[in-house]
């Protein structure tokens, strides 16, 4: 009794037993009441045969005998045969002889034909229905085959063909989110194809500008030595940038396994700055690091060591002179923090949401050097890893960075 489960079918399959009980109580009252009909006939024609007999004046005991009897002879079914009360016609032709049993086989007629109408009629009904049904998940199918999902198929039903419905919806919606895959897909490449020629095009227009100085001067030493080492500044820039934008892309495409494993904090971040010192001492700033020799995280050291590179880049670029950079980690029970600090210029609270972003520079960075890529692959790099870095500033008090690791 499965098919019972879909509300319709079970509707339909109530209205058929009921329609079936409603037929089997008519005809029933219609035999009981036919039964009546025909003993009164035949106690009519009983009564007046009884009527003619005593009428010719047969003695009233032989009519009252002749009721009694039950014996049958050949005599009789002879003379009863030729005024035609054959035992294959009197019940049918006498019913059929009375006005009153042509009216019941008029109404049984008239009930047989409304029965079959109301089964005829409650079908189409059904059927329409699950024709309707059927159509309408016909067009959403062809919706989700045109990669359209604003329609659904019907849902909160029971039954085998709503139980395909729910399938189809599943597959309607891995084909929705594979589609949205691609279709982020498409803008990451296209959005990573402008930026990539926007940042190009600075760089390489002043690489061609110092080409043609130094073509146009070749004996003048000075000239081409100075243009020279700026062609050099401009192809390392070039350099940076299509590395951090390749690295981004790996990033953002899932393509970059982290490999974590224990290692001292101390020399991870010795290692990250040790190329920034000398940047620093020339622009007059110092870096210090602060916290616990002995302290060990798990991560990867070698991601986690460009995450902490980039902060302290970031933090040298918006810090003047005589400022200072402090890197500083600390362990507590649940929670592995490291610092980044400095007492430079702040951020101001318009651009604190945007700073993560790609290629996102303030209206403060003035002529500064920088791609807008290094807080941004910081945080990518941070956060697949299962950590999180957030930042505190104050306009002209500095920033802090913090890198979050959980502990586990």
């Amino acid at each position: 009794m499965g098919f019972l489960y879909e509300k319709q079918t079970r509707r339909f399959y109530f209205f058929l037993a009921a329609a079936c009980i409603l037929q089997v109580c008519f005809l029933g009252a219609w035999g009981i009441f036919q039964t009546q009909n025909i003993r009164r006939i035949l106690t009519e024609r009983e009564l007046a045969a009884a009527s003619y007999l005593l009428h010719e004046s047969v003695p009233k005991a032989v009519v009252a005998a002749a009721w009694n009897n039950r014996e049958v002879t050949e005599e009789g079914a002879r003379l009863l045969g030729k005024i035609g009360h054959t035992e294959q016609a009197q019940s049918y032709w006498l019913m059929l002889t009375e006005p009153e049993s042509m009216t019941l086989l008029l109404i049984l007629v008239g009930a047989g034909i409304l029965f079959a109408a109301v089964i005829l009629v409650g079908a189409a009904y059904f059927l329409r229905g699950r024709e309707r049904v059927y159509e309408d998940a016909g067009r959403v199918i062809d919706q989700y085959a045109a990669n359209h999902f604003a329609m659904h198929l019907p849902s909160g039903e029971t039954g085998t063909i709503y139980q395909l419905f729910g399938s189809i919806e599943q597959l309607a919606q891995s084909l929705q989110a594979k589609s949205e895959m691609e279709y982020k897909a498409k803008i990451f490449l296209r959005d990573m194809i402008s930026n990539i020629s926007h940042q190009l095009k600075t760089p390489l227009a002043a690489l061609g500008m110092y080409m043609e100085i130094i073509l146009e001067e070749p004996e003048n030493k000075e000239a081409v030595e100075d243009f020279a080492g700026k062609s050099i500044l401009s192809l390392e820039r070039m350099e940076q940038l299509i590395r951090s934008l390749l690295t981004m892309a790996r990033m953002d495409t899932g393509n970059i396994v982290f490999e974590k494993r224990k290692c001292l904090v101390s020399e991870m971040v010795e290692q990250a700055v040790d190329d920034l010192m000398e940047r620093a001492r020339c622009e007059g700033k110092e870096i210090r690091m602060e916290g616990e020799p002995k302290e060990s995280l798990l991560c990867d050291p070698q991601w986690t060591k460009e995450a902490v590179g980039n902060l302290v880049k970031n933090a040298l670029d918006y810090t003047d002179k005589g400022g200072v950079i402090r890197v500083s980690w600390k362990q507590s029970p649940a929670v592995f923090r490291l610092c980044v600090e400095d007492d430079g210029r702040g951020i101001k609270s318009e651009d604190i949401h945007h700073i993560f972003k790609q290629f996102y520079r303030s209206k403060a960075s003035g002529n500064r050097q920088g791609l807008g890529l290094g807080l941004s692959l910081a945080k990518s790099i941070v956060e697949g890893q299962g950590g999180n870095l957030s930042v505190e500033s104050s306009l002209g008090e500095g920033s802090v960075f913090r890198m979050s690791f959980v502990n586990r």
